[in-house]
């Protein structure tokens, strides 16, 4: 994440002006039926692409606008405004800005916390959804805030967006916004750079929507705490001729056996799952989330030297135990050795998905290894391998790992857009997030045990 100050001067715009009329960058292809902004910020869509959705209406073009948080924080040190009066501002400044590029309708504002959009990806993720089932078969484009900005807000909804476009198979794009302020040229990653040029119409349909945001651009007062949150030198980033956006980054490899063979080839316990207290805690968290005291057939996906796999089989009639490394494997058999009930065996998944039904899936530590194809099919299989009354349990890492083609909190976002699953237990913490899936229709642990009706 950037660090910046938005009272810093900032990059100047002649540099950036000279960058671009230097590059012969791809125009964005407008070729839609509908385009759909989901901004992080009541004025994101305006700074961002606002001479977009000009020049998008202008062609008759339908346009929706998703506005995530009401932007209460922009002025935290107010002497003047409140959080809540600031949301309020910036909602009528929004509508304003909308109109005044001709889009239809207000927007629909999910009113979730300004700089806490992290915790609530779910629930970004089903707003988008929503508006795209609403679309059909209509030919759409779904803009958003740019992932590499330096904003909190703008990265989780630029990841959001990209996720879930790629797994429905939508065509995205995403706006920088601060990036013209703290960043250079060579911050850009000018080979997924496309821009839009804006006819004088979308121009100044553009400059009245960024008039409209007047909480931003002037001073709320004259006290310490109300300055411009965008100053003369930023706002000249945003009357240019042309718009810029970036393409989703070219889907990552999923990571393969060479990966892990060199793990194992330098550790014997690679991941200190016997001798860090973090995986024994997180081991027995896992297991005491587990509705059922017992499961007939377990499936461990990814199972490495075995730690969770003897664990699962002390709960478990019969467990088999896949993983694409055989030096991993071959630990494993060594702990497991004389558990009747386990079956190791080496799969790459998720291709080499088993055949069966199971009443248990474990992914553990495991599908944030897998690039967005693999993670779309390795959750279809794992949903269509349960049993009807069966549990599915998933848990990962939630910081970034340089090597790993996402992150633990994408793989459960995508988990909770499976159709067929709904959500039995969620547990959550800085490092891990843990959940329990059962097909729709499941019942709880007290329901089960019947204690309620």
């Amino acid at each position: 994440m950037v660090s910046f100050d938005h009272r810093d001067p900032g990059t100047d715009e002649s540099i950036w002006a000279a960058a671009l009329a230097a590059r012969d960058l791809v125009t964005l292809d407008l070729d839609v039926d509908r385009v759909i902004v989901v901004a992080a910020h009541p004025d994101d869509e305006s700074l961002g692409a606002a001479g977009l959705l000009a020049s998008a209406t202008a062609r008759g073009i339908r346009v929706e606008i998703v506005i995530v948080t009401d932007g209460e924080g922009s002025h935290p040190d107010s002497p003047t405004h409140s959080p809540a009066t600031l949301a309020l501002v910036r909602r009528r400044e929004v509508a304003v800005a909308v109109e005044a590029v001709g889009v239809a309708g207000v927007p629909r504002f999910l009113d979730l916390p300004d700089g806490g959009t992290d915790a609530h990806r779910d629930d970004i993720a089903a707003a988008l959804h929503e508006v795209l089932d609403r679309a059909g078969d209509d030919r759409v484009l779904v803009l958003s805030s740019w992932r590499g900005d330096g904003h909190r807000d703008h990265r989780v909804v630029g990841e959001i967006v990209e996720e879930v476009c790629a797994q429905r198979g939508v065509r995205s794009r995403a706006f920088p916004i601060w990036l013209w302020h703290w960043g250079s040229p060579d911050d850009v990653p000018w080979a997924r750079a496309e821009r839009l040029a804006l006819d004088d119409a979308a121009r100044d349909a553009k400059a009245r929507a960024l008039r409209a945001h007047e909480s931003q651009l002037s001073a709320l007062s004259a006290a310490p705490g109300d300055e411009p949150m965008i100053h003369a030198r930023m706002h000249a980033h945003f009357t240019r001729d042309e718009e810029v956006f970036f393409a989703p980054e070219p889907a990552a490899a999923s990571v393969g056996p060479e990966y892990f063979d060199g793990m194992y080839a330098r550790h014997d316990d690679p991941w200190g799952f016997d001798s860090r207290w973090y995986e024994q805690r997180k081991r027995a968290v896992l297991l005491a989330a587990l509705p059922r005291r017992r499961y007939r057939a377990v499936f461990e996906a990814g199972c490495s030297t075995g730690a969770l796999t003897g664990e699962l089989a002390d709960r478990g009639d019969r467990v088999l135990a896949v993983d694409l490394s055989p030096a991993a494997l071959e630990r494993a058999a060594r702990r497991l050795e004389g558990r009747a009930n386990v079956e190791l065996r080496v799969a790459s998944l998720p291709a080499d998905w088993p055949d069966g039904v199971f009443d248990l899936v474990v992914l553990s530590e495991v599908a944030y290894y897998w690039n967005d194809a693999d993670l779309a099919a390795g959750l279809t299989a794992a949903a269509s391998a349960l049993e009807p009354q069966g549990h599915l349990v998933a848990c990962h890492w939630r910081h970034p790992v340089a090597e790993y083609p996402r992150s633990g909190d994408s793989v459960h976002a995508a988990l909770a857009a499976v159709p067929t699953l709904v959500r039995l237990v969620r547990h959550e913490e800085d490092d891990f997030v843990l959940e329990v899936y059962g097909r729709s229709g499941a019942r709880s642990v007290a329901v089960e045990a019947g204690l309620v009706p």
